[in-house]
Formats: C-alpha cells, structure tokens, sequence
C-alpha cells in the first residue's frame, strides 16, 4: 500500500472513532439528561454497538497505519510529537476501555427499567458520573494527537 492511501485510511479511521464516540457520547449524555428510561435504553444500546462496529475497528487500524506511516516517511519513532502522541493515544484508550465496559453495564440496566417499568438503578447514575468523567480526557488527549499529526512539531 503506498503511504498516500495509507494516509488517507489512517485519516478515515481518525476521522470514525472520534466522531463516533463524540456522536455517541452526545447523545448518551443528554439522553440520560432527558430521565426518559425508553430513551435511554434505546440511546444506550445503540451506543454500544458503534462502539463495537466503527470505534473498535478505528481504535485497531490508528497504531497500525501509524507506525506503517512512520516506518515508509522515515520518522524516527523517538520524534517528541511521536511519543506524545503515543503517550496521549494510550491515555485515551485508557479512559476508553473501561467506558465500553460502564456502557454495557448502563445499556444492561437501563433495558431491565425499560423492560419492568422501573426508574434507573442509584448504580446507574454512579456509572453515569464515572462514564462522563473518563469522557473528558479520552476526548481532550485526541484533540491533542490530531494537533501533533497535523503540525508535526520537532
């Protein structure tokens, strides 16, 4: 594969799991905000299965491409941008790893409420705040490696 196409495959699958976790995130969010069980139910399961379908393939293809790019440009992999890109990938999956976990776990409650007619478990909302709190530096460390891959600093 030459590196134009490459590029092109590692900006496609940047361009995926950011969307689809910031999409995905958004409408979880403020569908727990809504207090709507259907809702959430609905939001949730869906959720997690973009998570499944475009996020986890993108999260695979990001490191792959990237240090094939890397080897074909010559950039050494001790490149400052490199490594802090690197660095801020890794605390992004991190934060991420466990989010899919809480999500399964939140889209499991909120069908059994749905189901039974019944409000959302106290554990739910703990799992909420949790979910919401590893959102910020998941999200903020992305925009950061975006930065990096675009400006290349030395």
């Amino acid at each position: 594969m030459d590196y134009l196409t490459l590029k092109w495959l590692h900006i496609l699958s940047a361009t995926l799991m950011f969307g689809t976790g910031f999409g995905t995130a958004f409408y979880m969010f403020f569908a727990n905000r809504s207090g709507n069980v259907q809702a959430i139910a609905v939001v949730t399961r869906w959720v997690a299965r973009a998570d499944w379908w475009f996020t986890t393939p993108a999260v695979i293809i990001q490191p792959l491409s990237g240090f094939w790019m890397m080897h074909l440009a010559g950039f050494p992999l001790q490149s400052r941008w490199i490594v802090w890109s690197l660095a801020l990938y890794a605390l992004a999956g991190a934060c991420w790893l466990p989010v899919v976990w809480l999500q399964l776990k939140m889209r499991d409650m909120a069908a059994q409420a749905a189901q039974s007619g019944s409000a959302l478990p106290a554990r739910y909302w703990r799992y909420e705040r949790l979910w919401t709190a590893l959102g910020f530096p998941a999200f903020g460390g992305l925009l950061i490696v975006y930065w990096l891959m675009v400006h290349k600093p030395v």
